[in-house]
C-alpha cells in the first residue's frame, strides 16, 4: 500500500461540467481542499462527485463567489472510492481557477 499526495487543477475553457480528477481503479482518495481563486466579478461554481459503483452523480458544493477572493468549497474531507470522479462547473471561464489537494491511497505496493 502506498500513499501519494497529488494536486488536480481546474482552469475552465468551457462552462460545461469538467472532470478534474478520477480515482484509479486500484485506489481510494481523500480530497482535503478545493481551493478556488476568483480574480474578479461574480461566479457560480458547482462541484459534484460521480459514484462509479452506483452510476450516479451527487452535488457536493455550490458557491456564489464575488471576487477578488480565495475560498475553500470543500468544507471537510471527501472520500472517493475506486473510479469515482470529481467534477467542477462554473458559469464563466473568465478569471477563475481551482486547485484540488488529494491524498491517493493505492492498494498496490510501490513496486506494482
Amino acid at each position: 500500500m502506498a500513499n501519494f499526495y497529488k494536486n488536480a487543477f481546474y482552469a475552465p475553457t468551457t462552462t460545461a461540467v469538467t472532470t478534474v480528477y478520477t480515482t484509479p481503479s486500484n485506489a481510494r482518495a481523500i480530497i482535503q481542499n478545493i481551493q478556488v481563486t476568483n480574480e474578479s466579478g461574480s461566479k457560480i461554481l458547482q462541484a459534484s462527485i460521480t459514484d462509479a459503483s452506483a452510476s450516479s452523480t451527487i452535488q457536493i458544493a455550490y458557491a456564489s463567489i464575488s471576487g477578488p477572493t480565495i475560498c475553500n468549497i470543500a468544507k471537510g474531507p471527501i472520500v472517493l472510492e475506486e473510479s469515482d470522479s470529481l467534477k467542477i462547473q462554473c458559469n464563466t471561464t473568465n478569471l477563475i481557477t481551482a486547485t484540488v489537494s488529494i491524498l491517493e491511497i493505492s492498494r498496490e505496493d510501490q513496486n506494482g
